[in-house]
């Protein structure tokens, strides 16, 4: 997902997502209505979440410095994380409270055209939302699957908002429903019953979204095809017998440092390899321009393999491999 098409599905979603909190404030206020509170909640909660997307956006574009010298990428985790817990702590929590004090206490309905009327609205506005960021997504992902496209996304303001509007439009039906049957059956209980219920939704999907951002602000590795590039491109360099194995670490979504591992042949001096190792830069940052770093270390494959087994846990290291 390109950076410039993530950041216009944010604002897309935060045009939708503002009008649709004022509309939904005022009917809650008008007709008492708890899942419409909730909704209302829900809506204010979106907003503020697109603003501190793009807040992460604009920090994580920073230029490099001593302090950070691979830049701020992952700022853009950061404050994903935060969108998540925030949609769980505000959304999913006060909707379950509502839901839960209405159904304690009922209150009827009042003015349910209101109602009506600016259910129908939202629906507009975060259907235009939801469309723009499911073509965005859609052609970031190519031929991948709906589901895998989210696992391996490493841009989440590209998914966030495409699960957001999604959630939104499903919060929307529910709370119609719940209104139709409070009213119709003469149940007001019915309507705290719909305000649990979105909160239940948007929990499930904080937990979701708070899932995939850790992994990101952990630290996870790049895609599998720009790692057999960089690999490639090692094993085709002159006097390189092979490519003992690469790392990579994803620093934001277009930020890669990698840590190659190459066994060079003993004929080369130490001037040669040095020479071989900055044409490899060159080309591989060429081919694969989110590459800010790349770390090259010369050894046999044995003692690559050797420290690789100690760094999983699964041998100790030996003597004659312990750094000085």
């Amino acid at each position: 997902m390109g950076a410039a098409s993530s950041t216009a599905a944010v604002y897309a979603a935060l045009a939708s997502d503002s009008l649709v909190a004022i509309s939904k404030v005022v009917a809650a206020i008008v007709t008492g209505s708890a899942a419409m509170s909730s909704e209302a909640i829900h809506s204010i909660v979106d907003t503020i979440n697109e603003v501190l997307l793009l807040y992460g956006i604009h920090r994580s574009r920073q230029e490099p410095d001593t302090d950070h010298p691979f830049g701020y990428g992952r700022e853009l985790y950061f404050w994903s994380f935060v969108v998540s817990l925030l949609i769980f702590a505000l959304g999913g929590g006060f909707s379950i409270y509502e839901g839960v004090s209405r159904l304690l206490h009922p209150v009827p309905i009042r003015s349910p055209t209101v109602s009506y009327v600016v259910l129908g609205l939202s629906f507009l506005f975060e259907g235009s939302s939801w469309l723009y960021s499911l073509r965005q997504f859609g052609r970031a992902k190519g031929s991948l699957g709906f589901f895998t496209a989210f696992r391996l996304s490493k841009d989440p303001p590209s998914f966030m908002t495409l699960f957001e509007d999604s959630v939104a439009l499903l919060g929307i039906l529910i709370a119609t429903a719940a209104t139709y049957l409070a009213i119709a059956w003469g149940c007001p209980e019915i309507d705290g019953a719909g305000s649990i219920a979105i909160g239940l939704i948007l929990v499930a999907t904080s937990a979701f979204l708070a899932r995939e951002s850790k992994s990101l602000l952990i630290g996870e590795q790049a895609y599998p095809s720009i790692r057999q590039s960089i690999l490639s491109i090692a094993n085709a360099q002159p006097n390189c017998l092979r490519a003992n194995g690469l790392v990579t670490v994803q620093l934001g979504p277009n930020q890669i440092a990698a840590m190659l591992s190459i066994e060079f042949s003993d004929a080369m001096l130490a001037p040669q390899i040095e020479e071989a190792v900055i044409g490899l830069e060159k080309q591989v940052q060429a081919a694969v321009p989110e590459i800010v770093a790349l770390f090259v270390k010369p050894q046999t494959a044995t003692t690559f393999q050797v420290q690789r087994e100690h760094s999983l846990g699964k041998r100790p290291l030996p003597d004659a491999h312990r750094p000085n």
